[in-house]
């Protein structure tokens, strides 16, 4: 009868210590993300401070960049889970080379009615009337670097006028403060810029506008793009998405809805305004002035990334054979959004 206690009781204590591991709370995953100070990083900014990614159990320690092509470095290397950026010759030519790194979720677009990119010239030559891209032959034009999303922009520009590359002279300045920098100095005649720094420059007084790039076409600019090792781990890759999902949503429905032809402020717009200007830094009315458009679902302009790479290939800054279906993997998206529906 003792030894039926006893095992009794061993029993009791092993159904015990078996049903307390079960009932642990789930352990917080930690996940890497390189970033730029710009509005269209809005999403992540928004997935951070409504717990969207904390109800997914995910812990996200933001690494800050200064330009787009060390983002993709570091996330090819898995020095950093996922990069949040824009697309270039640099991510592709990775990709065409063997690296693993995968376009997985709209983060910014060009699109018609919206304000994300520009071409803009210092006001001293707008006053003297170069007041279009034709004007500006000869002239100097500054972007981030050779192969960048700044470089694709002023081509396809010029190139939608009849114009080329060789048209102008072109002066990588590597970082977005150096590009302002130089147009306020008057190094550079006229520059690419994304917001909010488009409304800082206008609002400043030292250049304006000749043209916002969704004029001229259908861009898919930035994207999230995944690491080999996130790519890998399945289920913080979904979890990742299914709370940038529901940040994009968030981002949309506040800032993005129009009537008429007009934006119309949603009911978080205010709220939105102040989590951009917590992280970006910027003043809001320069916020206010230029929020770029992104799809409500975070999904990819997909049919956009084989053209970009037909573009970079034809301008010789792709150096192997690349098509879309290699660099672009929409499963993962797909997968979350299943589970939010």
């Amino acid at each position: 009868m003792k030894n039926k206690i006893i095992i009794a009781l061993i029993i009791c204590l092993v159904l015990s210590l078996f049903l307390a591991g079960c009932n642990k709370p789930e352990q917080s995953k930690k996940v890497t993300i390189g970033l730029l100070k710009l509005t269209s990083s809005a999403p992540v900014f928004i997935g951070i401070e409504k717990g969207f990614f904390k109800d997914e159990k995910l812990d996200i320690e933001v690494k800050w960049f200064d330009a787009a092509h060390p983002i993709a470095v570091a996330t090819a290397s898995n020095q950093i889970n996922i990069g949040a950026t824009g697309i270039t010759a640099s991510l592709f030519n990775m990709v065409a080379g063997g690296q693993k790194l995968a376009i997985v979720a709209d983060k910014g677009r060009e699109q018609k009615g919206y304000s994300s990119s520009a071409l803009v010239v210092r006001k001293d030559l707008w006053d003297q009337g170069i007041r279009n891209i034709n004007d500006l032959k000869g002239k100097k034009i500054g972007i981030t670097q050779f192969g960048s999303t700044f470089n694709y922009m002023i081509g396809r520009i010029l190139e939608a006028k009849g114009m080329s590359l060789q048209d102008v002279e072109i002066v990588p300045l590597a970082k977005i403060s150096a590009i302002m920098a130089a147009l306020q100095s008057k190094q550079v005649d006229a520059v690419i810029l994304n917001e909010p720094n488009i409304s800082k420059v206008v609002a400043a007084g030292y250049g304006k506008i000749i043209v916002p790039v969704s004029a001229v076409m259908d861009y898919q600019t930035s994207a999230i793009f995944f690491s080999p090792d996130i790519m890998k781990d399945k289920a913080a890759a979904v979890k990742f998405l299914k709370g940038y999902i529901k940040a994009t949503r968030y981002y949309h429905d506040a800032v993005l809805n129009r009537q008429d032809g007009k934006i119309i402020p949603g009911k978080n717009y205010d709220e939105v305004i102040d989590i951009i200007a917590k992280y970006t830094k910027a003043p809001k009315a320069d916020i206010k002035s230029g929020l770029p458009y992104m799809d409500r679902d975070g999904e990819l302009l997909i049919k956009d990334i084989q053209t970009q790479i037909d573009w970079y290939t034809a301008h010789k800054m792709i150096q192997k054979p690349l098509n879309a279906g290699q660099v672009v993997n929409t499963a993962l998206w797909k997968d979350a959004l299943a589970q939010l529906k």
